[in-house]
C-alpha cells in the first residue's frame, strides 16, 4: 500500500479552503491531516473536500479554536478521538487505514501552544502543555497499543526539539516551544513507543529546518526566524516505511496563508 500524507496546521479550514484546494491541485495527497481547523464538527466544510475526492472524513471540531480533522481517499476502518487533561479540547483524532495485517493507525494531534511564559506556577497554559505531553507519553506506553502498534503520529506538536529546529538555539532557550523542559517532555512521548522522527530521517538533523514562521515578521522569508513545530513520526514496526518527506515552504507565502507550512510524506506499507 503506497500512501501520500500531509500534515498542516491550517489555522481555520473554512477561511483557508482555497489554500487546501491549491495544495491538492499541486501535490494530490491521499490523506490530509489538518490541525487548528477552528470550527465545530458540524460546520466542517465537507462539500469541497468530497469534490476533491476525499470521501472519508473524520472530524473532532470545536467552536472558535482548536479542532483536528483527517480527510482521506483511502477508506477508514476504526475512527476515534481521545480527550486529554479533562479540558474538553478537540486536540486528537485517529483513523485506521487499510485492513487486516496491513492496517495502520494515523494519529493527528494539536498539542497546546503553552502561552508565553515557561513557568507553570505563573502560566496555567504552560502547565497544561506539560500535562498534555505527560498524558500522551503514558497513553502510548500503555493502552494506546490496544488499537495498533503499526502507527503514524502527525501534527502540530508545538515543540521544536533540536538546535537546528529553531533560528537561534541560544536566544530561544527560554522561549516557549524550545525550552529544555518541553524538549524533555516531547522526548518522553517519543521514547514511550520508540517513535522514529520520519522528517529527520530524510532531512539530516544538521540542517536547519522550520515549518512555522510568525505573522509578526514583515518579510518572513527574509527574516527566516522559523521553528520546526510540526512533525511526522512512525512506530518501530513502520520504521522504514516513509520513503520521502518535503516541507512545502512555498505555501507559507501563498495569499492569506497559515503561519505553518505543510509537510508531505510518502509511505510504502
Amino acid at each position: 500500500m503506497d500512501i501520500s500524507l500531509v500534515t498542516w496546521n491550517i489555522n481555520s479550514v473554512r477561511l483557508r479552503m482555497p489554500l487546501v484546494e491549491r495544495f491538492v491541485a499541486e501535490f494530490n495527497p491521499d490523506v490530509l491531516c489538518l490541525q487548528e481547523i477552528k470550527c465545530r464538527t458540524g460546520d466542517f466544510p465537507e462539500k469541497p473536500l468530497r469534490k476533491m475526492g476525499y470521501e472519508h472524513l473524520a472530524v473532532n471540531g470545536q467552536a472558535g479554536y482548536h479542532g483536528v480533522a483527517i480527510a482521506s481517499r483511502v477508506p477508514f476502518g476504526e475512527t476515534f478521538s481521545r480527550e486529554f487533561c479533562g479540558k474538553g479540547d478537540a486536540r486528537h483524532i485517529a483513523v485506521t487505514l487499510g485492513s487486516g495485517g496491513d492496517a495502520i493507525t494515523v494519529h493527528n494531534f494539536y498539542v497546546p501552544a503553552g502561552g508565553d511564559e515557561p513557568d507553570r506556577s505563573r502560566n496555567e497554559k504552560f502547565g497544561h502543555k506539560l500535562d498534555f505531553l505527560t498524558e500522551m507519553r503514558d497513553w502510548f506506553s500503555g493502552s494506546a497499543k490496544e488499537h495498533s502498534d503499526r502507527m503514524v503520529l502527525v501534527g502540530d506538536l508545538n515543540i521544536a526539539p533540536l538546535e537546528t529546529d529553531v533560528w537561534s538555539h541560544k536566544q530561544l532557550l527560554k522561549v516557549v516551544s524550545h525550552t529544555p523542559i518541553e524538549v524533555e517532555h516531547l522526548g518522553g512521548v517519543q521514547a514511550s513507543h520508540g517513535w522514529h522522527d520520519a522528517v529527520r530521517a530524510h532531512i539530516p538533523p544538521e540542517e536547519q529546518l522550520y515549518t512555522w514562521w510568525s505573522y509578526r515578521a514583515k518579510d518572513w522569508r527574509a527574516a527566516n526566524k522559523g521553528r520546526r513545530l510540526d512533525h511526522i513520526w512512525v512506530s518501530p514496526k513502520l520504521g522504514g516505511s516513509c520513503t520521502a518527506v518535503e516541507v512545502v515552504k512555498d505555501a507559507r507565502g501563498w495569499e492569506k496563508p497559515s503561519d505553518h507550512a505543510p509537510i508531505m510524506a510518502r509511505f510504502t506499507i
